[in-house]
């Protein structure tokens, strides 16, 4: 009975506003549940049994023919995981095509767990309907069920790619493949608690996403708080996060909660994880474990309940060396798994993003009506940005500035030297000043197994100038 009370069986838990048509599309629907979960099984016929039509549930998906031989569902609600003679790896995807090759025309929603997105979002592209990640909501499931019915109805193959503004607000746009891949796992992550490691180089928005995650959770009216936790000193990073009492070291002359306990209920995004020194992660590894922090100063242990979003700028498989980063500590931040890519990869979105800048600038600098000519987008579509959208929002900004006419000209658009390559030198580029400098920082760095700390008071450099050369040189 515990593992039901998780599934939410409890029928008149739930009240949803939907418009009549779309409940009596339910209530006259056959729908075929299958799953190996016996609590599953259940979970969803008592959560359905007044809602629908009949509900018929299957434990061994090698049944499933028979199903289809001797009925005709209007929906079929399958699992991504089956402990089967069908060992593939992606069961689901195995049996989805079964199930389309006897009935092409099935309508499909997939049951998955946190981890098997990515999965779960490829069986959409294989013909799948929808799909909703367990331990689900009541509401949710029943929405996501009716609105796919009502698609179905409506002669609609295919579920409509989101829009930014459906489930982003005005901040993150793009309109991409890619970035619409995105915005629907982050409204499908979003109302679970999974934890969720967010990747992309700098300036491509994943502070956005952390936004838009929390935005869309069941946690979007608690506190979304941010830190960026490579801007952390380690004498400070205890204190910051976990908080201390008065008189725990010099200068704490009050009690002061930490990031953990100011975020209770809600979101805490920790930016820049991969910049821990690894001691310091084996203190973090144990609150997210426990889910209780203990107060410098203080033995006394307080419990926590955050949702907890990473992110970082390296490679997966550079956070993965253990030299440098603990691989439980990954395994517990990476439930799910966002990578975010480079303004380079989603050219579609650039002449969107520049739009949405302008309108914005125009307004803030009471330039309305700024458009921009066929030069100026055809260089907007030839340049790298190195820097991603940060830099194309900087360079469009200094441009609506320095306008003189109502349309951005070609040359208006400065794009940033802090990002722009060296210009090249009869020298050999071993012996450029820059080659030289970024070789020493990279040397340093891996003589301190990525210590920004140490190798910064080697250098005899600040934290943030150190962080400036890293972004100049992009290591």
């Amino acid at each position: 009975m515990p593992q039901l009370c998780i599934y939410g069986i409890i029928a008149a838990a739930y009240a949803i506003n939907i418009p009549m048509f779309d409940k009596m599309l339910l209530k006259n629907a056959s729908i075929l549940i299958v799953d190996d979960d016996p609590d599953v099984l259940t979970a969803v016929r008592l959560l359905l049994k007044t809602e629908a039509k009949e509900v018929v549930t299957e434990k061994n998906p090698e049944n499933l023919r028979w199903h289809l031989s001797k009925d005709n569902f209007d929906m079929i609600l399958l699992d991504m995981n089956f402990t089967s003679s069908i060992n593939t790896g992606n069961e689901g995807i195995f049996w989805l095509n079964e199930i389309k090759k006897a009935k092409p025309d099935s309508t499909v929603i997939m049951i998955t767990a946190y981890g098997d997105i990515d999965l779960a979002v490829r069986s959409l592209k294989e013909g799948a309907a929808d799909f909703v990640v367990k331990p689900w909501h009541n509401e949710r499931l029943i929405t996501t069920i009716r609105e796919t019915l009502r698609r179905k109805t409506n002669k609609s193959s295919v579920t409509p790619l989101l829009s930014a503004d459906s489930i982003i607000g005005k901040e993150l746009l793009g309109e991409s493949e890619i970035m619409q891949e995105i915005f629907y796992k982050v409204e499908k992550i979003a109302p679970t608690d999974a934890n969720i490691l967010i990747l992309g180089e700098n300036g491509t928005g994943k502070d956005l996403i952390a936004k838009a995650v929390h935005q869309q959770s069941l946690r979007a009216d608690k506190p979304f708080l941010k830190v960026d936790v490579g801007a952390l000193t380690e004498s400070l990073f205890e204190s910051e996060l976990f908080g201390h009492k008065k008189g725990a070291f010099t200068d704490a002359r009050e009690d002061r909660i930490g990031r953990f306990e100011a975020a209770n209920g809600g979101t805490l995004f920790l930016d820049e994880i991969g910049n821990i020194p690894l001691h310091l992660q084996a203190k973090l590894l144990s609150v997210l474990q426990n889910r209780q922090i203990i107060r410098l100063g203080s033995n006394e242990p307080v419990p926590v309940d955050i949702r907890l979003i990473c992110a970082t700028n390296m490679p997966l498989s550079e956070l993965a060396n253990e030299n440098r980063f603990r691989k439980d500590l990954i395994y517990r931040i990476n439930t799910v798994e966002i990578m975010v890519p480079s303004l380079r990869k989603r050219d579609h979105d650039i002449v969107l993003l520049a739009k949405h800048f302008s309108r914005i600038y125009s307004n803030k600098y009471m330039k309305a009506g700024l458009d921009f000519d066929n030069k100026a987008i055809e260089k907007l579509l030839s340049y790298h940005y190195p820097g991603n959208v940060r830099e194309l929002q900087y360079t469009i900004e200094r441009a609506v500035i320095m306008a003189d006419e109502n349309v951005l000209q070609a040359k208006d658009l400065i794009f940033s030297p802090i990002e722009s390559q060296s210009a090249e030198i009869s020298e050999p580029s071993e012996l450029k000043l820059s080659s030289i400098e970024k070789n020493t920082i990279l040397k340093v760095i891996e003589k301190h197994n990525g210590n920004i700390t140490k190798a910064a008071k080697e250098l005899g450099l600040t934290r943030t100038a150190l962080y400036r050369r890293l972004s100049k040189y992009d290591i």
